[in-house]
């Protein structure tokens, strides 16, 4: 089913089909569409959240106290219906709560909670992760992974886009290989404000950051004053991604975890990024986008 949220500025869509954003409109600039709108000749998704991991394991395989369980890339959450359970004018919050079927895959009880708030021209997404068990820890990554249209406007093209910084920031990537880390890495940036967007810059994947010392980074046209702005406080991971050439869409992806790293299945409590939460606790955090 699908949701919206409406003020005098924008309006928002959600499905309730992996509690996706499906569309974030500025209804103030002639109902400009911010969000890519998963064409399946390119990539058919919007803005999937990913849960209970964030990319790839080795042979989609990881093992809990010395049992093999399967997971595919990114969780199993994005393909899940979930359940609304609250709709006001401004906020829609839904929720996810483990039975037979996640539990084959992952045999944890949670339930994530997944909230959207629209203040104005910004969208605030809350994540809620509870562990539901009286006596076992439950562990999990979770990551948004939001892809917006570039260009925005239909004479601009890709390379007239760039990754705009507040300050000068160093940071370099970590490289994939076949979805997984491989332990290396490439610099990216060196006391600059701005990433100008090419192709060329994802011929090897994503941009995996790991290291940096900013909380907001926004997407800006070098030709018109559209922009996306969207802000991670607390993350300590983020991708940048698109799916190739010619590809009218780019990912910011804030994440609480990453991908494993080459080689063969391991415990999921060695896992790099996996977070460890007590029975009967709740983790929270959240992100924003802003639209301009």
């Amino acid at each position: 089913m699908i949701f919206s949220l409406e003020n005098d500025q924008c309006r928002v869509t959600v499905n309730s089909h992996g509690a996706e954003l499906s569309s974030f409109i500025r209804k103030d600039l002639n109902n400009l569409e911010y969000i890519w709108q998963a064409d399946p000749a390119v990539w058919a998704r919007h803005a999937p959240v990913l849960f209970p991991i964030v990319g790839r394991l080795p042979l989609d395989t990881y093992l809990h106290e010395g049992k093999e369980y399967k997971l595919p890339q990114h969780g199993f959450a994005r393909d899940q219906q979930f359940a609304l359970l609250s709709q006001t004018s401004d906020e829609l919050i839904f929720s996810l709560k483990a039975d037979e079927n996640t539990r084959a895959l992952y045999p944890f009880d949670f339930e994530l909670i997944i909230r959207y708030q629209l203040r104005g021209n910004r969208l605030v997404v809350g994540w809620q992760v509870h562990n539901r068990a009286a006596e076992q820890e439950l562990l999990f990554s979770i990551g948004a992974h939001p892809a917006f249209r570039c260009p925005l406007l239909p004479d601009e093209q890709f390379e007239d886009y760039c990754f705009e910084f507040d300050h000068a920031v160093s940071f370099e990537r970590h490289l994939l290989a076949g979805g997984l880390l491989t332990g290396q890495t490439e610099p990216v940036l060196n006391d600059q404000t701005e990433l100008p967007l090419t192709y060329e810059l994802f011929a090897d994947d994503a941009l995996v950051l790991k290291k940096f010392d900013f909380t907001h980074l926004t997407l800006r046209s070098r030709t018109s004053e559209r922009a996306v702005r969207v802000r991670f406080d607390g993350f300590p991971y983020l991708g940048l991604w698109t799916k190739g050439p010619g590809a009218p869409f780019v990912c910011v992806e804030p994440w609480q975890g990453v991908a494993s790293t080459v080689g063969g299945p391991q415990e999921l409590a060695n896992k790099e990024g996996i977070l460890n939460l007590p029975p009967n606790q709740t983790f929270t955090t959240e992100y924003s986008i802003t639209v301009e």
